[in-house]
């Protein structure tokens, strides 16, 4: 049985791999790589080809609500779907792009239903046991691809609200730790906190300039 979307584009991947014999299509991406605080999260989903629900899209051409909505209809209809994380103390251990490998790799060992066939945006994962496809800009051509980025941006959002309240006055439930105007403010007003990214140069910028502030 086809992949049933209303935007059958979205679906050319998922309906060639099952010509090809595989049945139970992942797939995967993260959210927060390009952020200055708070963890990668890679979302790894198997969507039931008879039940996708429509506007599913890459996440980043959605609004927050829109993802919200979309987000509830994917955790309810899905056959599986598991979260991976890595948090800002791994990516300034090990940098960023391998934190995201982390994270998916993660997701996908937790997988109660063990994909045949992963679909993966942008990153290659070596050494993992099962079929993979790597596709550029993969959450606007995969819909497996564009369902996991909606569900790991929202579960990094939630994660960043939760941030705010540990660390009042930060911003994190605005800028969720992205290089935007008003995180940058907050480096100035105040000490950059445990979520932030020291091995990233805004953070480590200003956490020099807060310690030479602290010397004088």
């Amino acid at each position: 049985m086809d992949y049933r979307f209303d935007n059958p584009v979205m679906c050319v991947f998922e309906n060639k791999i099952k010509t090809d014999g595989y049945r139970r299509i992942a797939g995967i991406d993260e959210a927060g790589r390009g952020a200055l605080a708070g963890p990668v999260i890679a979302a790894c989903v198997i969507l039931d080809p008879d039940n996708i629900p429509p506007g599913i899209d890459d996440s980043k051409r959605l609004s927050a609500r829109k993802r919200n909505e979309l987000n509830t209809l994917i955790v309810e209809s899905a056959l599986c779907i598991s979260i991976g994380s890595a948090d800002s103390q791994i990516i300034d251990r090990i940098n960023v792009y391998q934190a995201t490998i982390h994270a998916m790799k993660q997701a996908l060992k937790q997988m109660s239903v063990p994909p045949d066939f992963l679909l993966i945006d942008a990153v290659k994962l070596y050494d993992i046991s099962i079929s993979s496809l790597s596709i550029v800009r993969g959450d606007q051509k995969s819909v497996s691809i564009a369902a996991a980025s909606i569900v790991a941006k929202v579960y990094r959002d939630s994660i960043m609200l939760e941030y705010q309240k540990q660390y009042p006055g930060y911003g994190f439930e605005r800028h969720k730790g992205y290089p935007t105007a008003l995180h940058r403010d907050a480096f100035r007003r105040l000490w950059p906190t445990t979520p932030d990214r020291f091995s990233f140069k805004p953070v480590r910028e200003a956490d020099t300039g807060w310690r030479l502030k602290k010397q004088t």
